[in-house]
């Protein structure tokens, strides 16, 4: 893909623009957007009036669709070895202390034996847990080696924006210095405190600080009594603990099994909790069970549980995503992953309008389907914190000591002890709404003009959808996962040959009026894949199962892996075809193709990576 002047849109010239789109904040939103950007050969600056990347760990559960993402962007294997393998994710225990009884146990994340197979068929990715002071530099540092600029600490001071871009005011303290940068498009991954988002004026709904929440950082080695049973949640019942919503305290293992963080509840009618390193050891060593035990206190914050999402994401050339415009709690882990799928989402139609392949209304399409989404998993992560409630309640019991009562409540030998031993597998059955969700995290359906429904009858899931991935080819829906054989005879996915900032043309072996169609519009931004051809072999049959087309039907398949476009039945003549699928894109670029000629261009920051790789024996 090219980035000449001779591409852009409006015909505006390169020496205009000091970059062609400004990115505010560098944390999963903004840190992929410029790299993805810098892929595609865009020029990008990032700022962030930090000195460096996130210093706490934040977010860490890496589900499939943002490896996926990472996947494309060819990041996904330094993920894998900077973080916390799926396999040690999986046990989540629920306890009355890490060294006291434990009430229950749940496979989560896929790990389970009933689990897993769903999770295998569904990506080529597993998840990771990867704390964002581990993945934000992977992040920067291949954006910056693909011709990204960074400018850290460096503050936005605000932005105005006319007919052909946006003027950026930024500041450096250091320097002591204020100066503009001209772009065509500005992003606004500023976080929960947005000013982008306030300029611009989103609407924002739903109710902000509806709970607090206490957070410690500590350091103590666990593995004694943890390495047995892996997990990087656990879930304890302690009355010290248990105020909020929740009822409980939590663990999580930043680094198995001696850098945690400990959190609970408190009442914000109270005024400001108690914030000492005193106060938190004293949790602490109430939640592991050893009244002496040890930690080394890192810090101790308040954090606020939000419920909150923008109505829409842009206003003209400024864009918005991240916790800039969905604000929410870390339950179900979706926040950093949904921040990573705005930036993918939003980064090709970037693309695509600075190099002048789509017109204006292709970008209104990132807010038609984002926000959607937004507003989705918001609502989930919240109720996953009221799903806690029955939880408690199967637990809780009468006494002096109530978790000594609650542990009898559900040992005793009686049919009372038998109905609150029901009650309690109920309970944390429901939890696998939360933690083996596969379903929300990648049946994510988008609704725009980008993408070009076929005429087929509303879609059925025919399992919990929230639960269990339904892949599906139609429109709108993210292209199946499906194992073909390259030439070498090695494995590579449906997902590894299309993608990569490119529009791909699928069909199979006698889908040639399609090759042939795909040819004479001759497109730099649309390449052709045959299933069956040699290098993307069907030998395994999964792809025949899971394409709901016809062999010589062909599905258009976006830069980010959705399906644009499908047509469904055999087309043979290639003039027919041509047809189609010139309308099929002109309708999703917002533009007429015509002229968009691929003579003369390159290839992108990532094909010519993957190429030296290759010479080099390290693809």
């Amino acid at each position: 893909m090219r980035n000449d002047a001779t591409g852009h849109e409006q015909g505006q010239q390169a020496s205009e623009f000091d970059v062609d789109v400004i990115v505010v904040g560098t944390g999963p939103m903004g840190g992929t957007t410029a790299l993805a950007l810098a892929t595609y050969g865009v020029r990008v600056l990032a700022v962030s009036k930090w000195n460096w990347v996130a210093h706490s760990p934040r977010a860490h559960v890496m589900n499939q669709r943002a490896l996926e993402v990472f996947r494309d962007l060819g990041i996904e294997e330094e993920a894998k070895a900077a973080g916390t393998d799926w396999e040690l994710m999986g046990d989540h225990i629920f306890t009355t202390s890490v060294v006291g009884p434990e009430i229950a146990r749940l496979r989560t994340w896929g790990t389970g034996d009933e689990r897993r197979t769903d999770y295998l068929l569904g990506s080529p990715c597993g998840l990771l847990d990867l704390g964002q002071p581990l993945m934000e530099p992977i992040v920067v540092a291949k954006a910056a080696a693909r011709g990204a600029q960074f400018r850290f600490g460096v503050t936005y001071l605000g932005h105005v924006q006319d007919e052909h871009g946006v003027t950026v005011t930024l500041n450096d303290p250091v320097a002591g210095t204020t100066f503009t940068q001209r772009a065509r498009y500005l992003v606004g991954a500023d976080g929960a405190r947005s000013q982008i988002a306030d300029e611009i004026g989103l609407e924002i709904v739903g109710q902000a600080a509806r709970a607090g929440q206490i957070y410690v950082r500590f350091d103590a080695d666990l593995s004694p009594y943890l390495a047995h049973r892996p997990s990087v949640l656990h879930y304890v019942f302690q009355p010290s603990t248990g105020f909020g919503e929740l009822g409980l305290g939590g663990l999580r293992a930043v680094r198995p099994w001696d850098q945690w963080m400990a959190g609970w509840g408190f009442d914000q009618s109270k005024g400001e909790p108690d914030l000492s390193h005193e106060s938190a050891l004293a949790k602490i060593r109430s939640m592991i069970g050893i009244p002496d035990f040890e930690a080394e206190i890192h810090w101790v914050s308040p954090w606020y549980v939000n419920q909150q999402h923008a109505l829409t994401y842009s206003k003209g050339r400024v864009f918005c995503g991240g916790d800039a415009v969905h604000r929410h709690p870390p339950s179900s882990g979706l926040g950093s992953n949904t921040c990573i799928q705005d930036a993918f989402n939003l980064a090709w139609k970037l693309a695509y309008a600075v190099k002048g392949y789509a017109g204006p209304k292709l970008l209104e399409t990132y807010s038609d389907e984002r926000a959607p989404v937004g507003e989705q998993i918001v609502a989930r992560a919240n109720q996953s914190r009221f799903d806690y409630a029955p939880l408690r309640a199967a637990f809780a019991a009468e006494g002096d000591d109530p978790v000594a009562a609650g542990m009898a409540k559900l040992q005793a030998p009686t049919l009372d002890g038998a109905d609150a031993r029901d009650a309690l597998r109920a309970a944390i059955d429901l939890k696998s709404q939360e933690f083996n969700a596969q379903g929300i995290e990648l049946n994510q359906r988008y609704a725009s003009s980008a993408v070009i429904e076929d005429g087929s009858a509303p879609e059925e899931f025919t399992r919990d959808k929230v639960r269990y991935l339904q892949a599906t080819t139609r429109p709108g829906a993210k292209l199946p996962h499906a194992w073909l054989v390259d030439g070498r005879g090695r494995r590579t996915s449906t997902l590894d040959v299309t993608g990569q900032g490119l529009f791909s043309l699928v069909t199979g072996l006698s889908g040639q009026a399609w090759v042939e169609a795909a040819a004479a519009l001759d497109l730099p931004y649309l390449r052709t894949v045959v299933i069956d051809e040699i290098g993307r072999q069907d030998l395994y049959g999964y792809w025949h199962d899971a394409r709901e087309i016809a062999e010589a039907g062909a599905l258009l398949v976006r830069p980010d892996g959705y399906v644009a476009w499908r047509q469904p039945e055999v087309v043979t003549d290639a003039v027919e075809a041509e047809t189609q699928l010139r309308a099929a894109l002109n309708a999703v670029l917002a533009t007429d193709i015509t002229g968009h000629r691929a003579t003369g261009v390159g290839v992108d920051a990532l094909e010519a990576e993957r190429s030296l790789g290759a010479e080099l024996g390290t693809a």
